[in-house]
């Protein structure tokens, strides 16, 4: 009896996620067209910016052209850029790891218990009003000026989006589902290992997707603040000496990264999907 309940749990499951398969034309011709139409916008603007500051005689001290940021980044990149690019790619990485663990771990228990969502959920929101930025003096007050501090404000400012996103997953749940949940006398581990959290994937995977940029964006404040290497730092320095070309090419490789780390949480979200629509 047990094991067609589970057999039946399992195929609810798999109904609350399941949607129609496209064919493989249309697929096809979706991700092409995702891929060809912003390479060919940013193509655009990228022209039309070189073009422009020549023609409005805008000092390449305000504003450099792309093919100079793109020369200024060849010189640079081994091994200055490189160099600084590293802690900022490790730190961001653990923040957004630990804060996604952190975020799904919180949503779990906010949807599992009443009691623990009326003492939480208001005060993690409360926490989440406070302007960021003027925290992050006493996180190095907290933390010192070393990689912690900055992976603790890091992960502070990127852990809500996944909490909020994971928490939506897990409340909006067919409701016919759990009745036929509770029809078979399933137990609340069985209700959410079978049908809330793979309901709750794609949600959660949206929250992820948040908390990459969030993670970045809390690295880089920290090496604002305190630290001596990573490319915040060199943003700092490079405005310093009124190095606008280094600047732009120190953010054109925070873009790439922060491309790549997207992309890798979506194939992330797609491979788990498969796995369970199999």
């Amino acid at each position: 009896m047990a094991r067609v309940q589970s057999q039946m749990l399992q195929q609810a499951g798999s109904t609350s996620t399941a949607a129609p398969k496209p064919s493989a034309g249309w697929k096809s011709g979706i991700s092409m067209r995702a891929i060809v139409l912003p390479a060919l916008t940013a193509a655009l603007l990228l022209a039309s910016w070189e073009i422009a500051i020549p023609l409005l005689g805008i000092p390449h001290a305000l504003l450099p052209p792309p093919s100079a940021i793109a020369a200024r980044l060849g010189q640079l990149f081994f091994p200055l850029i490189l160099k600084h690019a590293i802690p900022t790619i490790l730190e961001s990485l653990a923040a957004f790891i630990i804060s996604s663990i952190l975020g799904v771990v919180l949503a779990g228990a906010l949807s599992s218990s009443k009691a623990v969502r009326e003492a939480l959920y208001p005060n993690v929101v409360f926490f989440q009003l406070i302007p960021k930025i003027a925290l992050a003096p006493l996180f190095i007050v907290w933390f010192g000026i070393g990689s912690e501090s900055r992976v603790a404000f890091s992960i502070f400012i990127s852990f809500f989006p996944v909490v909020i996103a994971t928490l939506a997953g897990l409340d909006n749940v067919d409701r016919e589902l759990l009745r036929l949940c509770k029809a078979l006398r399933a137990s609340e581990w069985q209700v959410f290992r079978h049908v809330r959290a793979p309901f709750a994937i794609p949600y959660m995977f949206s929250g992820m997707k948040i908390a990459t940029t969030f993670s970045i964006i809390g690295i880089i404040v920290g090496e604002f603040v305190t630290s001596q290497a990573g490319l915040g730092y060199l943003i700092l320095f490079a405005s310093a000496q009124a190095e606008t070309e280094l600047i732009f090419a120190a953010i054109a490789v925070l873009c790439a990264f922060g491309l790549v780390f997207y992309g890798l949480v979506a194939l992330a979200e797609s491979t788990l999907r498969k796995k369970l629509d199999a």
